[in-house]
């Protein structure tokens, strides 16, 4: 690769790789069940009828934590597959325990960043939906340029989703949340499904450190867009 063909390629990082504690089960997960479940990043297009083994909807996940609601959302809507991406190692090992242990068929994990998958895996007009839950709010004003939601990024994610797919963004930061409204609501090929934001998706479960910020008196705003 030339300098500068590097060059273009480089981007802000919206993620640390940080060294957390990995359990023995979550690293026996990762030996044993990643080959099976796991998607490979390789910089050639990606088939995902053929990933998951049937053409059903798909749904991609970007940054999914420890995997909780990855799998209470899969496990509750067998009808769509999940492609869930996540760089730290405990999240993946511990979404690989649920599936293993509740018997998840419908999901596969890319240990990867998004925006180079995105880039160079997907597809334009393959995603039904994707799901960015709880982002990384970067909330130094010095670090806001980490953000994953910003404008150059949602152009590339509307290419890759099909007309009438969604864009579904949950945030407890509300100065991320007026960051996503905007960047959502300048994109040409979207338009908003709420008036600036949106009640909670019934598919969305609160997670247990949502339902503890609820009860401090935090909010959390939803934002649903569509693809025209």
């Amino acid at each position: 690769m030339s300098d500068t063909s590097e060059l273009k390629n480089r981007h802000i990082r919206s993620f640390v790789l940080r060294q957390g504690r990995v359990s023995p089960a979550q690293q026996r997960a990762c030996d044993t069940l990643l080959p099976r479940f796991g998607i490979a990043y390789a910089a050639q297009p990606l088939d995902l009828a053929q990933a998951f083994g049937r053409a059903a909807p798909k749904i991609l996940e970007i940054g999914f934590g420890m995997g909780d609601s990855t799998a209470t959302i899969a496990l509750a809507h067998p009808e769509n597959d999940y492609l869930a991406l996540e760089v730290h190692t405990p999240g993946v090992g511990n979404l690989l325990k649920l599936i293993d242990a509740q018997q998840i068929g419908n999901i596969r994990i890319m240990q990867h960043d998004a925006v180079e998958v995105l880039r160079d895996m997907l597809g334009d007009a393959t995603l039904d939906g994707v799901h960015i839950f709880f982002p990384d709010p970067w909330h130094k004003a010095r670090h806001n340029k980490r953000r994953l939601i910003q404008a150059p990024f949602i152009a590339q994610l509307v290419q890759k989703i099909k007309p009438g797919g969604y864009i579904h963004v949950a945030t407890d930061w509300q100065d991320y949340a007026e960051q996503v409204l905007a960047v959502l609501s300048a994109e040409p090929l979207l338009e908003n499904t709420a008036t600036d934001y949106a009640p909670r998706p019934a598919y969305r479960p609160l997670t247990k450190f949502e339902k503890r910020g609820i009860n401090l008196g935090h909010g959390v705003w939803d934002l649903v867009f569509r693809k025209k």
